[in-house]
């Protein structure tokens, strides 16, 4: 059987070793929360994110129904005018508590720092950790206690033998009890929870002052937002219509960790989808349901891939509904979020509106014509009778016509996605040796699609004209797909570095090659080798890498 990630500090070391993921400026000792793409790791975020786009934007499958889905594409400036992230709420909203240890100076998000406290002879006593809520808490808690009790801990002592605990998060911890720094052995405590705004501040301008201070975007959305008018001036797009965007984002996580996971700089694949109102619940499904089926199409194909529906109390203030997809990683136990699907309303649209004083109401001019034709139709003979008419429809019922319309949002990472696809291809099995016997063997099972390298050439031996055919047939492949040729080291060993990197196809130039014009093709996740026409190679490749 096919074994896992146990280890995720050994995992990030094999994908620094294969050049998938290295810490950034790691030779001044790296900066937290800002990770480097090594050549195996770009081609493969590179491969996701042209998967997503040819699936999602050039080729979306037909709308709930059968219509053709109308999509384009944006890629918008990180730096926009700051009056942009006041509309959306992220300056006066977009912020988390934090906490500072005194002794050792970590942050924390307090409402990521969870406490247990007991009154224990009229004096108060708390320990803390890092959990995500008080179900999580309580076990680690719990191991918390024990091991203080058994290293003669006095907090420890009296919190094991106290009747009660009590559970408080930071925000809720009363004034007067300590505040214990969730971190092993630290004795520190912690300061307040204070707001932290979690948009990187810059100026645009010589000067660094508030008159030109501006912000890296948080988020990709807000551009499409703010060009929702030039799409549509520009364009001949009607409703129902999307736009999206790949593009870097930056927040100044509290607490940056799990590898990629929570970055400072991340990349995201959105799409704003604008429909009438009336149709946005239609939508809202479509593409809450095109999405969860998209990542099973890329390889996700096991449990760890969840979705769930938010409850109210989770929504935000702005969401008719929203879905977040999931996906077990090694390192928690519960799934985190990939891509939130989040159903909007109309609330950017009329933020910025209400901000800039535009109109960016959507006027359903189809709409309106048809309705003019049908109840002008009885007075086409009589011109007078005609132009009373429209005037009366102008004013009654034009107004109907005017609205502004609502988004779905179907929003991915692509940097969590990457990790996900890592963390999902990753298999250690037992494959035969040279010798007749068994060795392990790190394997990536990528999707084809999404495999850095699709096929490595290699010549049997380099000699008798067999390494001049392998180079011949590298260099027919290398325009169309990812290859490479290696005539280094025993064939079994090339073809090890070549599953440790994910590659789909080994193929192999031999005697026979020389003979009959055929090679051997070999399946990196069967093992199953073949012989086909050296000319058929290009082919079997391709259907590969199709779309589902």
């Amino acid at each position: 059987m096919a074994k896992k990630i146990e280890d995720m500090a050994k995992f990030a070391k094999f994908c620094k070793d294969m050049g998938f993921i290295f810490q950034s400026s790691e030779i001044y000792g790296g900066i937290n929360g800002f990770w480097d793409y090594g050549p195996l790791g770009v081609e493969l975020k590179r491969n996701i994110k042209e998967a997503w786009w040819q699936d999602m934007v050039r080729c979306p499958p037909p709308g709930p129904d059968g219509q053709e889905i109308r999509m384009v594409g944006l890629d918008c400036a990180i730096i926009m005018n700051p009056q942009v992230w006041v509309a959306s709420g992220h300056v006066g909203g977009f912020s988390d508590p934090m906490v500072d240890c005194l002794k050792c100076k970590r942050r924390f998000r307090a409402d990521k720092v969870q406490f247990a406290c007991a009154v224990v002879d009229g004096a108060p006593h708390a320990v803390s950790v890092e959990a995500d809520n008080a179900t999580d808490a309580e076990p680690l808690l719990k191991e918390k206690i024990a091991k203080l009790d058994k290293k003669k801990s006095p907090i420890g002592k009296a919190l094991k033998a106290a009747p009660q605990l009590e559970h408080h998060a930071a925000a809720s911890i009363p004034a007067s009890w300590p505040r214990p720094c969730p971190t092993d052995d630290c004795d520190g405590t912690l300061t307040e929870p204070r707001a932290f705004n979690l948009m990187f501040e810059s100026h645009a301008g010589p000067i660094a002052s508030d008159e030109n201070k501006v912000y890296l975007r948080p988020e990709t959305a807000q551009g499409i937002f703010a060009n929702y008018k030039n799409v549509l001036d520009s364009s001949r797009l009607k409703l129902p219509f999307g736009i999206a965007q790949v593009g870097k984002a930056f927040r100044n996580e509290i607490n940056p960790r799990n590898f990629t996971f929570r970055s400072r700089e991340f990349e995201q694949m959105e799409i704003e989808f604008f429909c009438h109102p009336d149709e946005s619940m239609k939508w809202y499904q479509y593409w809450r349901d095109l999405r969860k089926k998209w990542y099973s199409t890329l390889g996700i194909q096991s449990d760890n891939l969840v979705p769930r529906e938010q409850g109210k109390e989770e929504l935000a203030h702005y969401s008719i509904g929203t879905t977040d997809i999931e996906y077990l990683f090694p390192f928690s136990d519960e799934p985190q979020e990939l891509e939130g699907v989040a159903h909007r309303g109309n609330f950017d649209l009329s933020a910025h509106a209400h901000r800039s004083g535009k109109d960016l109401k959507y006027f359903d001019e189809e709409g309106w014509n048809a309705l003019l034709q049908t109840r002008l139709e009885p007075f086409k003979d009589d011109k007078a009778k005609r132009e009373e008419e429209k005037k009366k429809l102008e004013k009654e019922e034009k107004a109907r016509f005017q609205f502004v319309p609502h988004v779905i949002e179907p929003s991915a990472g692509a940097d969590r996605f990457t990790l996900a696809v890592l963390c999902e291809a990753y298999s250690e099995d037992s494959v035969p040796d040279a010798k007749g016997g068994t060795e392990t063997r790190i394997v990536m099972r990528f999707h084809p699609r999404l495999a850095p390298i699709k096929a490595a050439i290699f010549p049997l031996v380099n000699k008798d004209g067999m390494d001049e055919a392998a180079k011949e047939l590298y260099r027919s492949l290398k325009p169309y797909f990812n290859v490479v040729y290696d005539q280094s080291g025993a064939i079994g060993r090339r073809y090890r570095r070549q599953d440790e990197a994910g590659t789909p196809f080994c193929i192999t130039v031999d005697g026979d090659t020389m003979k009959d014009g055929t090679v051997t093709i070999r399946d990196r996740d069967t093992l199953k080798q073949e012989r086909i026409p050296k000319e058929r190679v290009r082919e079997v490749i391709a259907q590969a890498l199709a779309p589902v």
